[in-house]
């Protein structure tokens, strides 16, 4: 059974989109700001069209990882889900997507490729059985609330389209007043300075974003606190919130712990963008006793204390 009658039904999905025309790639046309807001809009659009309401279906996060722009769909009904399969299945989100691609890049076309996945499952090659798909839709829980951006992306949306009072399938006259407001810092909620140096050990410190260098050094070295650091950077990051880092645990259980401290720091980064300061890093490390390791990542140990 997939839920019990008192148990929301629940399920996450990935959409992969890639364009088959050269001269548009759609992680390209996400990452830039003033294109961001005509992608994510055609693709709201399109989802609503796939279940018949714009809340039938949930955008958590939109990754870029060229080709493909990968949209994590989140659905709390089976009867949202049973419909957005349908529709993908009969190739109408298809279609949907190319259209309001092409409105709202103001391009002649938008060539798709389309695949769809729930963990490990390609549930392209089992649509026929909606059952079956619905199950591994079921199974795969979402362990991350809506990223900031989406939240942000989703608020212009709406304010949007109650200002043109219409349905589903809008275009937008001018993409750019769908721009996401500029980010609030701190984030909700967070009592973090947005300083530009930060002081540890009563010595100064550019406030950088954390690299990849800092990000091995800190999997390898933080060993069994790592959950402790989540639950520190959790308190400012939504992505950490409960019950990510518990189910962090237990997916990179058999990988071991420099893999699960490597995952719950990728999803800060990933979560929190130019935000993922080291300043934020070092006040977690501090809090939990890990000054040698803070040491290290801000170049206070020598390559003899390191060796």
């Amino acid at each position: 059974k997939m839920a019990g009658s008192s148990t929301p039904w629940i399920g996450s999905a990935y959409l992969f989109l890639q364009s088959t025309c050269k001269t548009i790639t759609l992680p390209s046309l996400y990452e830039s700001p003033q294109k961001k807001p005509c992608v994510f809009k055609a693709l709201k659009l399109a989802l609503a069209d796939s279940t018949g309401s714009v809340s039938g279906v949930d955008v958590l996060k939109v990754h870029c990882s060229h080709p493909h722009l990968i949209v994590q769909l989140k659905f709390c009904k089976r009867e949202n889900c049973r419909r957005f399969l349908r529709s993908y299945r009969e190739g109408a989100l298809h279609s949907s997507l190319q259209s309001h691609l092409q409105l709202s890049l103001a391009t002649a076309t938008v060539p798709l490729e389309v695949e769809l996945k729930a963990g490990s499952e390609h549930l392209d090659k089992m649509l026929k059985d909606e059952d079956r798909c619905l199950e591994c839709i079921y199974r795969e829980k979402p362990h991350r609330l809506p990223d900031e951006e989406i939240t942000e992306l989703e608020e212009s949306l709406k304010s949007l389209m109650l200002h043109h009072s219409t349905n589903n399938n809008v275009a937008a006259k001018d993409c750019s007043s769908l721009k996401p407001p500029s980010r609030p810092y701190p984030p909700q909620g967070s009592s973090l300075p947005t300083q530009l140096t930060f002081i540890f050990q009563e010595q100064q410190f550019d406030n950088r974003t954390i690299t990849p260098d800092d990000h091995q050094k800190f999997a390898k070295s933080v060993s069994k606190k790592w959950k402790q650091v989540g639950r520190s950077l959790q308190k400012s990051c939504r992505a950490l919130r409960d019950p990510a880092i518990d189910n962090l645990a237990l997916e990179y259980d058999r990988e071991g712990l420099y893999e699960q401290a490597y995952q719950m720091l990728l999803r800060f980064i990933q979560s929190e963008g130019k935000r993922a300061t080291i300043a934020r890093l070092i006040a977690a490390l501090e809090e939990n006793g890990l000054i040698s390791l803070a040491e290290e990542l801000l170049g206070l140990h020598s390559s003899e204390d390191c060796s």
